[in-house]
């Protein structure tokens, strides 16, 4: 089948290496609306413009399924684009659940840890984040902090910069890092830093993301059977292998530019390295 990742930029292509992961036969196009990123700092009604154009980009490129891989667009616009578009539309959505679950099974020194949300300013401010948290969070331990900056770094490479870490530092900086037992990733984009959130939380503080389950739903609404590796989050996928077979659009214009893919292997280069820290 053809799947169709579409994102703000290149945050979605972590999305795109678990897809490779777990549904490896398959056939993909990742549109990255580079000409409009950050969605995190754009009004509602920008974004709802810019998630019509590129799905229904992506849909004329006779996709079967379009997976939006970016948390600020499934916020504001999933729901009108399922009632435009037929074919299936999987969205993101924070990996709250997991993360509160984790903390309530794990030990009794877990037992007064909490959550911590990291996400663009509009995905903490939409209705569908809070409604989540509510249904969830029956002891009350989510926290949420916006990372406005954080998708700027990681479209520039700025993955270990002394200006991300100073970045980082700061938005930390009123917090009681010690008392985190699990940081959810509310952001694509913010796959790019799990080396560098370690420095700041304790050892045992597990690091979650959204993208495993968003495939695993993909693949349920496909009828799709994905790659059984019990876990190995060790798997290695080699970088080349997929900026051969993925075929890239930035703001509907195709990537050919030998620059422009050799950008997109670094990326996912790092997103290999970075896929294994939890």
């Amino acid at each position: 089948m053809k799947i169709g990742l579409y994102d703000s930029g290149i945050g979605g292509l972590s999305v795109l290496q678990e897809a490779y992961h777990l549904l490896p036969d398959e056939e993909y196009i990742f549109y990255a609306d580079t000409d409009h990123v950050p969605y995190g700092l754009k009004t509602s009604e920008e974004i709802l413009q810019y998630a019509g154009e590129s799905v229904g980009f992506l849909i004329e490129k006779g996709v079967d399924a379009v997976v939006i891989a970016c948390n600020t667009a499934t916020s504001v616009a999933v729901k009108p684009l399922r009632e435009r578009f037929e074919l299936p539309i999987i969205s993101m959505e924070p990996a709250v659940k997991p993360a509160v679950e984790y903390l309530d099974a794990a030990s009794e020194e877990s037992e007064d840890k909490r959550v911590l949300v990291i996400a663009t300013p509009v995905t903490l401010r939409e209705e569908k984040l809070r409604r989540l948290i509510e249904r969830v969070d029956v002891r009350h331990r989510v926290d949420l902090l916006p990372m406005p900056r954080l998708v700027e770094f990681a479209e520039k490479e700025q993955f270990g910069s002394e200006e991300t870490k100073a970045y980082l530092k700061e938005r930390f900086a009123g917090l009681n890092t010690e008392k985190y037992g699990a940081l959810v990733l509310g952001c694509t984009h913010f796959n790019y830093f799990k080396d560098m959130y370690k420095s700041f939380f304790p050892e045992n503080t597990r690091i979650f993301d959204g993208n495993e389950g968003t495939i695993r739903q993909l693949a349920r609404r496909l009828s799709l059977s994905p790659v059984n590796n019990d876990g190995d989050m060790m798997e290695h996928i080699e970088a080349d292998d997929i900026v051969k077979r993925t075929e890239y659009y930035t703001s509907g214009r195709r990537v050919d530019n030998p620059e422009v893919l050799e950008h997109f292997r670094r990326l996912h280069v790092r997103l290999e390295d970075m896929r294994c820290l939890r």
